[in-house]
């Protein structure tokens, strides 16, 4: 599918900061009409351009007449988002948050924050699984305090002994894992946390002006990890409520959980890949909160240059301070 502007025709897309489909050509709002594509996924539904996509995108950009396509059997049955967090921060609002996050790095090329460098940066509404659980944990165990003193010349030691007792319930709602093979889980982890009340049931509108995948694994496949997250923080909670003694010894010691509901969503990130002599340095951007994931390449000759003007400066300060002290 593809959204035209009943105006003037031009490709109406969604634009954060006016949170609205929002037409580029005539400036008009919510002048959005759907067309249905027929050709499928290998042909542009505007010019009818050869387009190259993966098995899994699910919305990109004609490389010949720049319309943004929805490519519907991608976004439809089986593959039907339930939930999309859509995109908060506009490309210019990001491209202000790299420079001032990275303003200090005088180590940096200069191109790397230049507008031909940053208007490459491309926003993708990536897969994720979003998990609900019910979780239950359990501890039982022997506990102990140790306390010493000393009165005259000798020195007393008095250990004390506890049964503990946790029984603990919990919910966990949203846990989230994304679904594309294409994303590495690290940096998407790293991107949390997103502000889950503004997830908005699916609306494709949302997807236009942006690149996005349909997910590469179904929720039962992924679900591994979401259950590792859910017992580490779960089991932190019950031991964080054991406080104040010496040592532990568990008889029973455990979390169960209880998958409620798996809801497959869209999440809003803005990439920046930035190519130094073949190598690329590539930033995840939180398209919502605009958390910053990346690894700013460095340039030697500069981290040498500086160097070099650090010693001569030190350098003169020393001969000066030797022909001072020459005429005292």
């Amino acid at each position: 599918m593809i959204f035209k502007c009943k105006n003037c025709g031009g490709n109406v897309i969604y634009s954060p900061s006016k949170m609205a489909m929002f037409c580029p050509y005539c400036d008009s709002l919510g002048s959005e009409e759907k067309q249905q594509a027929s050709q499928g996924t290998a042909v542009c539904a505007n010019c009818g351009g050869q387009l190259q996509i993966s098995d899994y995108t699910s919305a990109s950009q004609c490389p010949y007449c720049n319309n943004y396509i929805i490519f519907d059997e991608r976004v439809e049955g089986e593959y039907t988002p339930h939930l999309i967090l859509p995109f908060k921060l506009d490309k210019e609002t990001v491209k202000k948050k790299l420079r001032e996050k990275f303003k200090s790095s005088v180590f940096a090329p200069s191109d790397f924050f230049s507008d031909a460098k940053l208007d490459s940066m491309e926003g993708m509404y990536v897969p994720f699984w979003l998990y609900d659980y019910q979780v239950q944990g359990h501890y039982d165990g022997e506990c102990t305090k140790v306390r010493t003193w000393v009165s005259g010349n000798r020195q007393y030691t008095e250990t004390s002994v506890y049964h503990v007792v946790r029984e603990m319930e919990a919910a966990f709602d949203k846990v989230p894992v994304d679904a594309s093979d294409a994303m590495p889980d690290s940096t998407m982890d790293l991107m949390e946390p997103y502000n889950y009340k503004a997830l908005e049931d699916f609306h494709a509108e949302y997807m236009s002006g942006f690149f996005a995948e349909r997910y590469n694994q179904g929720a039962d496949a992924m679900e591994y990890r979401a259950q590792s997250k859910t017992v580490k923080d779960a089991g932190d909670m019950l031991h964080g409520s054991i406080t104040g003694y010496g040592s532990r010894k568990a008889a029973r010691d455990g979390v169960d959980v209880q998958r409620k509901n798996a809801s497959y969503a869209l999440m809003p990130v803005w990439i920046y890949n930035y190519k130094y002599k073949d190598q690329d340095f590539r930033f995840h951007v939180n398209g919502q909160t605009g958390k910053i994931v990346g690894k700013l390449p460095i340039l030697p000759s500069k981290v040498w240059g500086y160097g070099a003007t650090v010693f001569g400066g030190i350098l003169m300060i020393m001969l000066m301070l030797r022909q001072l002290l020459s005429l005292i």
